[in-house]
């Protein structure tokens, strides 16, 4: 140990501590790790984060390879296929083209058809026009047939229907699903039973499954009115509203269908003889009946 003199005694030499040279505990253990001195490429949690590039692959090696887009333009195929498929199937069961047509409407219609629905008495011109062999949109004509007053007075029927049944304390989800249900049973009921009517009868007309969909449902206006004017002023305002609504849509069932199913003749008031004619006003006279039959058994048990 080496000593250099001073004015009170002697000083320790101070220990010179080398570049890299680890600095040690008393016990001779390394307190921390020297990193100065390591290489950046030595760093093994860099190794295991550079992706593709480091394993030899491109970027968009994955994305140019042959098979992937072979393999995506066949699922592209396929997939459109398939749809197409399916708009054919649907297409023959469900013209979703033509139920376009019969939703065209708008409010001016709507109060029009409305008032044809409940007084039809005074409407002399009973004929759907045509524009280029094609029947104008429901907006333009309010003899042509829609889907949107009947579809919407199902649906206020089923709610009216529920009101009643909770102002006699007999409302339940289950009921009312009942009540719902059933009506549309009959409804396609009617339908299926007119379909056949014509087929026996074999009458030539352009009356599609639609448009006898769409005079079906026109009773459910009557329906509501009678119903809701029973809940107001009470039973006599029922059977006084229904009588009236009733004898509204046979009116309006007789002049609507006169003209698509009777000949030309029968349908403008002039006598026809033949033993099908007869049938035809038969069948036409008893799907006007089946209305306020109808109308009467949906309401009767909602008024009390």
């Amino acid at each position: 140990m080496d000593y250099t003199a001073s004015q009170g005694g002697f000083r320790q030499q101070p220990k010179m501590r080398l570049r890299n040279t680890p600095v040690d505990g008393p016990g001779g253990s390394q307190l921390f790790e020297d990193t100065s001195a390591t290489a950046p490429g030595s760093h093994s949690g860099f190794s295991n984060q550079q992706g593709p590039q480091a394993a030899g692959y491109p970027p968009q090696s994955i994305l140019s390879d042959p098979m992937s887009n072979l393999a995506m333009a066949y699922g592209t195929s396929l997939a459109s296929q398939g749809r197409e498929i399916m708009d054919k199937n649907l297409n023959r069961f469900i013209p979703i083209s033509k139920l376009k047509y019969y939703f065209a409407v708008d409010t001016l219609y709507v109060g029009k058809k409305l008032g044809l629905l409940v007084f039809p008495y005074m409407h002399e011109n009973w004929e759907v026009n045509y524009q280029q062999d094609t029947p104008v949109a429901p907006r333009f004509d309010v003899n042509a047939p829609d889907l949107y007053i009947p579809a919407m007075g199902f649906i206020t029927y089923v709610l009216v229907a529920g009101l009643a049944l909770g102002t006699q304390n007999r409302f339940s989800p289950e009921l009312l699903g009942v009540q719902a249900s059933s009506t549309l049973v009959w409804l396609i009921m009617e339908v299926l039973a007119v379909l056949l009517s014509l087929y026996l009868v074999t009458v030539n007309t352009d009356l599609t499954t639609i448009d006898l969909l769409a005079f079906s449902g026109y009773k459910y206006v009557g329906m509501i009115i009678g119903v809701v004017a029973g809940l107001l002023f009470g039973r006599l305002a029922y059977y006084l509203s229904l009588l009236w609504c009733c004898v509204a849509i046979f009116v309006f069932t007789i002049r609507t269908l006169r003209l698509k199913l009777l000949s030309e003749s029968a349908a403008e008031g002039r006598l026809v003889r033949g033993t099908r004619n007869q049938l035809r006003m038969y069948l036409t006279m008893t799907i006007a009946a089946a209305q306020p039959i109808f109308m009467y058994w949906f309401t009767y048990h909602l008024v009390r």
